[in-house]
């Protein structure tokens, strides 16, 4: 097989896809560089041009080849253009507005109601305030109300822009919100003035759900019910979610293309059973029965909402089966890429959700898998087949879950090579059959009785499974080495023609390679500061070659989240944590870090309140290691008279000649009377800003004299204490130094050596620039 044949097999289905692609990626840059996103309009006009002629058309093909390419990238580029210009921008940030929308996705908890409003029409309260033309968004509404999903209401709500918090190897919300669709986020503010203007038209997922509410079915049972053969995973619970996720199985319980396929499958049996029995003669011949699959598959992603992952799966399926039905059907790679092109054309934003890769991969695996293989016969052939697509699909999956999501579950092929059959093969058609009794609850109880049992023993073995072998997150620094050793391991047992020695040798070699790994140490003499994006509040890592110190741990918020929960998975270990004073702010993260990792060593202020085994940080306590200096500053010794905050535990690390300064909450009269003494003349390094940026801190005799290089606010955005507040701020520019806010930059890394501080921020561009010290002094002023 020659490599040309792989270039032009695909035909123009290839050329369209990438277009696509590349449209989207246009969509993307055109608000903010519309060079680069005509460029890519080029690309791929030209691109769809070439690829057409090398597959041997010329002329009008060509020319037709080459505009169909570019309606299919400018589509997908104005699209997500469009998408883009709905969105809140930073100006309207805490404007209210009178909005009329279709109340969707409703979530109810203890103390709040989230929904998604579907915004028809939008008028700004303030005046000479023009309302952006927003599509969704994401409202909370903290009083009782009677929602319901599906109506129509008019209220009033308090927007920001559509963002969440900026941390490196974390879940990327706002990423999360832009694929959804979120143009907004905000509270219900005057609930007295929300009206319902229209009752929910009828639904009969909603009637469906409904009736299945009043079956007698066990809860895990209606949940899983809901979610196999409705879509309804928005009713599963955390805790279901979790076990998926440990086990491995998250794609079991959500309609995938596993589901559309099994029910078009279905479908074309019985259609194909009609056929043989209207048209003895020619009955393979009819076409009708593939049509028929064909829609019932979108008929049953309809019923399930057409969410992007029903979508793409309905299409891929209906792909499949025009391919299977052999009637003037493209090949399977040629399909593979049809596909591919349909799904970013009904959905621009397809190429950032990690569903699609996933989908798409597993296809080609299939693909490359069972290419030029015969059909397997009987039951062993199917489960020695079964056992082969497992062996070989496990580790690219393994490695495509890894890099979307950081997680690995070890068990996860094993588990779902009993777990698809189980589900796929049982519970799905029981789960359908129990739907043409549900008008008679009780009846439709017993039908769905097997269904229930099996969820309940699934739902068992999973939880023990995960006990067995539990999921494993990884650090950051595991992902790519493993999933390109997984990659290399599926390809080795892949690609045809490698002998059998050669794959086991060199899985054997890729084994010890994995084994052999370590964790990657920091230089000697390098100390890296890392100041997270938790919102008001704070929490700062400071890391040696073999040290690891929290100072803070972040808030804890109304709800009981706390920021920190996000940051590492489950097992880490910390030498020291330092809660600089008991304010939730900096202490709301201590109940999640008592129960998730390990701390060799608590310091906290005498006289707190936090019930920790903590020593006493007092002026002049210290410790050494990895070369560095860890230095308490304050308070001083019997604080008990001082307020809260001048109690806060203040830091000095010192390491060779670089100093970075924490102050926690500490106000202007500690700076004088306990910092200043004890710093003497040299200039620190890092100062992460004492209170915030308050006006209680940050004297401008301390900022004259410590004269730091690089200065952190950690502040939440639009915070209503106005921190940083600009008269601070421009104290230290006006010392010549650096500025960064945590509500804009994201998070700020630091890492100090005897060469220099380097820096980095998680947003880019975000309320700073980014640079380094050998760059020049940039200076920004503190935003509206």
């Amino acid at each position: 097989m020659t490599a040309r044949w792989w270039v032009c097999r695909p035909g123009l289905a290839m050329p369209l896809a990438l277009a696509a692609i590349a449209g989207a990626l246009a969509g993307e840059a055109l608000p903010a560089a519309t060079g680069v996103g005509l460029a890519l309009l080029g690309v791929a006009l030209l691109l769809g041009a070439v690829c057409v002629r090398v597959v041997g058309r010329s002329g009008a093909w060509s020319l037709m080849g080459g505009g169909l390419c570019l309606l299919m990238a400018a589509w997908c580029a104005l699209m997500l253009a469009h998408d883009r210009a709905g969105r809140l921008p930073e100006a309207l940030a805490g404007q209210e507005f009178r909005l009329q929308g279709v109340v969707e996705n409703l979530e109810r908890d203890d103390w709040r109601t989230r929904f998604a409003l579907q915004v028809t029409r939008c008028e700004a309260l303030a005046q000479h305030v023009a309302c952006p033309p927003l599509g969704q968004v994401r409202l909370s509404w903290y009083a009782d109300n009677a929602l319901a999903a599906g109506e129509r209401w008019a209220l009033t709500a308090r927007l920001r822009p559509p963002l969440g918090f900026a941390n490196p190897d974390t879940f990327d919300y706002a990423a999360w919100l832009r694929r959804e669709h979120i143009h907004a986020l905000g509270y219900v503010r005057a609930e007295e003035t929300a009206r319902r203007l229209a009752p929910a038209p009828f639904s009969l997922r909603r009637a469906a759900l409904e009736r299945l509410a009043k079956v007698p079915m066990s809860a895990l049972g209606k949940r899983w019910l809901a979610a196999l053969t409705l879509g309804a995973a928005d009713g599963l619970t955390a805790a279901d979610w979790e076990l998926l996720n440990a086990s491995g199985t998250t794609h079991l319980m959500v309609i995938s293309g596993l589901h559309v396929g099994m029910v078009a499958t279905l479908m074309l049996w019985l259609l194909r059973r009609l056929a043989r029995w209207f048209a003895p003669r020619d009955w393979r011949l009819v076409a009708w029965p593939w049509v028929g699959a064909a829609l019932m598959a979108f008929a049953y992603a309809g019923l399930a909402g057409f969410a992007p992952p029903t979508l793409r799966a309905a299409l891929m399926t209906a792909i499949g089966l025009w391919v299977a039905s052999g009637r003037h059907a493209p090949g399977w790679w040629q399909a593979w890429w049809l596909a591919l092109a349909l799904v970013v054309f009904a959905d621009p934003m397809a190429p950032w959700r990690p569903g699609v890769w996933l989908s798409f991969t597993a296809v080609a695996v299939l693909i490359l898998a069972w290419a030029g293989r015969p059909r397997p016969r009987g039951a062993r052939g199917w489960c020695l087949a079964l056992l082969r697509t497992q062996w070989l699909l496990a580790p690219v999956m393994a490695a495509a879950v890894l890099l979307a999501f950081g997680r690995l579950a070890p068990a996860a092929p094993l588990i779902n090579l009993l777990a698809v059959p189980v589900v796929g093969s049982l519970m799905v058609p029981l789960g359908f059959c129990g739907w043409l009794w549900v008008a008679w609850p009780t009846l439709a109880g017993w039908v769905w009785a097997p269904f229930d049992l099996l969820a309940r023993g699934v739902a068992a073995a999973l939880a023990w499974s995960a006990q067995v072998v539990p999921l494993w997150q990884p650090a950051a620094w595991w992902h790519w080495p493993l999933a390109l050793a997984l990659l290399l391991w599926a390809l080795l047992w892949l690609l045809p023609g490698v002998a059998f020695r050669l794959r086991v040798w060199f899985s054997a070699l890729l084994l010890v390679s994995v084994a052999l790994l370590r964790v990657p140490l920091l230089p000697p003499g390098t100390l890296v500061v890392t100041v997270y994006d938790v919102g008001q509040g704070q929490l700062v890592e400071l890391r040696t070659r073999h040290q690891r110190v929290l100072v803070d741990t972040g808030p804890r918020f109304g709800s009981g989240f706390m920021p920190l929960t996000l940051l590492w998975p489950p097992g880490q270990r910390f030498d020291a944590v330092v809660v600089s004073h008991s304010d939730r702010d900096h202490s709301g993260g201590v109940p999640g870090l008592r129960a998730d990792h390990r701390v060799d060593r608590w310091w906290a202020p005498r006289g707190n309140t936090l019930g920790l085994p903590s020593r006493p940080c007092v002026a002049g306590e210290t410790w050494r290691a990895d070369g560095a200096t860890w230095r308490f500053l304050s308070p001083p010794r019997g604080a008990a008279a001082l307020s809260r905050n001048d109690r806060s535990c203040v830091l000095l690390v010192t390491l060779g000649s670089r100093r970075v300064l924490i102050t926690g909450d500490a106000g202007v009269t500690i700076e004088r009377q306990q910092l200043l003494p004890q710093l003497g003349t040299g200039r620190i390094d890092v100062l992460v800003a004492g209170h915030h940026g308050s006006a209680t801190s940050s004297a401008p005799s301390f900022v004259a004299a410590t004269r730091p290089r690089e200065v952190v606010f950690s502040s939440g955005r639009h915070n209503p204490f106005g921190h940083p507040k600009p008269a601070v701020v421009a104290r230290f520019l006006a010392a010549g130094s650096r500025v960064w806010n945590t509500a804009y930059d994201g998070a700020v890394r630091l890492v100090l050596s005897a060469s220099g501080i380097e820096v980095e921020t998680q947003r880019h561009p975000g309320w700073s620039r980014r640079a380094t010290v050998d760059a020049g002094d940039v200076g920004v002023e503190s935003s509206p």
